[in-house]
């Protein structure tokens, strides 16, 4: 159950940021090499600037006919959305359900406001009720 979980006891460490001036083509290797469909993008001070997913890759890049070494990975950074390490489970899902969001970065904020994990689906199916898992899908996914 969520009661006394936290963001840390659920996410996967060791995440790997691209940095804000690397380009998509230096971002979509590093998913392929990671075996990722999304990536943080961190700025010159390691700091968390946004998310970039393959999908941003090809909708806004590759489709527009744009060469994907010539654009930063910053300039798609778009909304932002994160939990603190000691946020409660509940929380997690909260903020990953009101925003309609598959991936969650997660921050020590305690420890100078740094990356430390990513909590996906995946982390939520290995780490709460079926319950929950059935209502976060439903709120995620839906389309209303």
């Amino acid at each position: 159950m969520a009661g006394k979980l936290q963001a840390r006891d659920i996410m996967t460490g060791g995440v790997r940021c691209v940095g804000a001036h690397e380009s998509l083509q230096d971002a979509a290797r590093m998913m392929r090499d990671l075996d990722v469909g999304a990536l943080p993008i961190c700025g010159d001070n390691n700091k968390l600037m946004g998310m970039i997913t393959d999908r941003d890759i090809v909708v806004t890049c590759c489709a527009e006919g744009i060469e994907p070494a010539t654009v930063q990975a910053g300039s798609l950074g778009g909304e932002l959305h994160w939990i603190d390490a000691e946020a409660d489970a509940a929380d997690v899902l909260e903020t990953m359900e009101s925003h309609h969001i598959k991936r969650l970065p997660v921050i020590d904020v305690k420890n100078g406001h740094r990356l430390v994990g990513m909590i996906t689906e995946a982390n939520l199916a290995k780490n709460l009720s079926d319950r929950q898992i059935a209502e976060f899908a439903t709120r995620v996914y839906a389309t209303a």
